[in-house]
């Protein structure tokens, strides 16, 4: 199986278009103000009226109040939404958007649970665990914790690069793998070539 992949934090039509080109799958629009690869809805309708066909166009949110989650969604076509919050199952599946849920390594996280909890979710993501900061950390977790049976698609994040991913993908296995700031030129920013290189190491993998 070719593991798929998802370059988050694009913030440009052009880092959005090089992705693209390059080979990546989908691309993530982060909308939580906080963030410095947050896109304001404006920005976030150009990059997606300029992608080509066949892209995920992926949004996340952080426990975003449901309105804006609909003023989004009103303006940009969303094909998948991702939610890094501490978001119920029910919030999640309010949006008549498929959706994944995100969730954060920390000690004593069950995946197994965290699937049964959130059972309509396409996926579960999983990233690093740091104190106050929902995703984006660039830093990775311990992969033995990710169990071998999962009943659902597992996106691995945090942490992952060029030099990384080929390791972190034979050991996991997972269905796909979301990188930003381990392809960023500065936050907010992706260096093409970094780009380019992570999308290349991931698509040399085989089973």
């Amino acid at each position: 199986m070719q593991t798929r992949l998802k370059i988050c934090g694009i913030t440009s039509v052009e880092d959005a278009i090089y992705a693209a080109e390059s080979g990546a799958d989908a691309i993530g629009l982060v909308f939580y103000d906080p963030s410095p690869r947050a896109v304001t809805v404006e920005q976030a309708g150009e990059i997606v009226a300029a992608l080509p066909p066949f892209i995920t166009t992926v949004g996340l949110f952080v426990d975003a109040e449901p309105d804006f989650v609909n003023e989004v969604l009103a303006a940009v076509p969303l094909d998948l939404l991702q939610f890094h919050g501490d978001e119920s199952q029910d919030y999640c599946a309010s949006f008549v958007r498929p959706y994944m849920k995100a969730i954060r390594m920390r000690e004593g996280v069950d995946l197994q649970q965290e699937s049964t909890r959130y059972a309509t979710a396409r996926a579960l993501l999983v990233d690093a665990y740091q104190p106050g900061v929902p995703g984006g950390t660039g830093e990775t977790f311990d992969w033995e914790r990710i169990p071998v049976d999962l009943d659902k698609p597992l996106v691995l994040a945090g942490g992952l690069n060029a030099d990384n991913i080929e390791s972190a993908i034979r050991k996991v296995q997972p269905w796909a793998v979301d990188v930003s700031g381990g392809v960023e030129r500065e936050r907010g920013v992706k260096d093409h070539l970094k780009v380019y290189r992570f999308i290349d190491n991931v698509k040399r993998v085989k089973d």
